[in-house]
């Protein structure tokens, strides 16, 4: 099923439309800091599955409307029964977050405000992150007495090291966006007024790349932690070979012979 070619309308918890090969995914409850409930869970996972199902997407990019990315999970949605709709909330966040994890196509992040509990797990198992200046950053889970969800524990030691990411999830202290990219947990930080022009830059320069190429690139470095160098080399010259002998190689090999742009396919 191909996505939309317009967001849709404003009342829904979640826009997910499709721009060129720009699929993009936007959490919508700006009076919540857009905080996860039930609604939004469910409908990031149908969005994931649409876009999971959409061949012409070539890059994701996630963001959130007004002043926040996303301050975490609803906790007053949760008051009535806290283990029932925290289990069936995580289970459609999660199964959302696999479905972006695995794609070809790679996922950006684009974030200010507030990121903070499963908004900053969810940012965090992202290809790319883009910040605004003056984004903060929050784990903050011990202080309500949970631990963490959206993929937090997979993402912090990842990207900034075990010992660091055990100081974060620990003492929940907040930290900015230049702490953040000292960290490495973040690419770029740009000005506010520029975070969606800058983060649409990336993703138009990604959707011109070759799309096959782009899949297995990513694969390679996600999987290259769980590999000694023997096995992942293994792995570089399959996946080399698989694309040399695509359309968008010879077309790649023809541009830059021509010195004009290439022009790719997918295939």
């Amino acid at each position: 099923m191909a996505l939309p070619s317009a967001a849709a309308p404003d009342v829904t918890p979640l826009r997910c439309w499709r721009e060129g090969g720009i699929a993009h995914l936007r959490f919508n409850r700006p009076q919540a800091m857009n905080a996860i409930d039930l609604p939004m869970a469910k409908a990031f996972h149908q969005a994931c599955q649409q876009i999971n199902n959409d061949a012409a997407v070539r890059v994701v990019v996630l963001s959130g409307e007004g002043r926040a990315f996303m301050a975490g999970g609803d906790l007053q949605s949760m008051a009535a029964d806290p283990s029932a709709v925290a289990a069936e909330l995580i289970g459609e966040m999660h199964a959302g977050i696999e479905l972006l994890a695995g794609l070809s196509a790679p996922v950006i992040a684009s974030v200010q405000g507030a990121v903070a509990g499963g908004g900053l797990g969810l940012a965090l198992t992202c290809d790319l992150i883009v910040a605004a200046e003056g984004t903060r950053f929050n784990l903050a889970y011990t202080r309500i007495g949970t631990s963490s969800d959206c993929g937090t524990s997979w993402g912090l030691p990842r990207w900034v090291g075990l010992r660091k990411a055990l100081e974060i999830a620990l003492l929940c202290e907040p930290f900015d966006a230049a702490e953040a990219l000292w960290l490495g947990m973040v690419n770029r930080v740009v000005p506010a007024e520029a975070l969606a022009e800058h983060t649409l830059a990336w993703a138009r320069q990604i959707e011109a790349s070759a799309p096959l190429a782009v899949g297995r690139l990513k694969r390679l470095m996600r999987a290259s932690d769980q590999h000694d160098l023997h096995t992942q080399l293994q792995a570089e010259a399959r996946a080399f070979v698989a694309c040399a002998g695509t359309a968008d190689f010879a077309e790649g090999v023809a541009a830059f012979l021509a010195k004009r742009p290439a022009r790719f396919t997918g295939r």
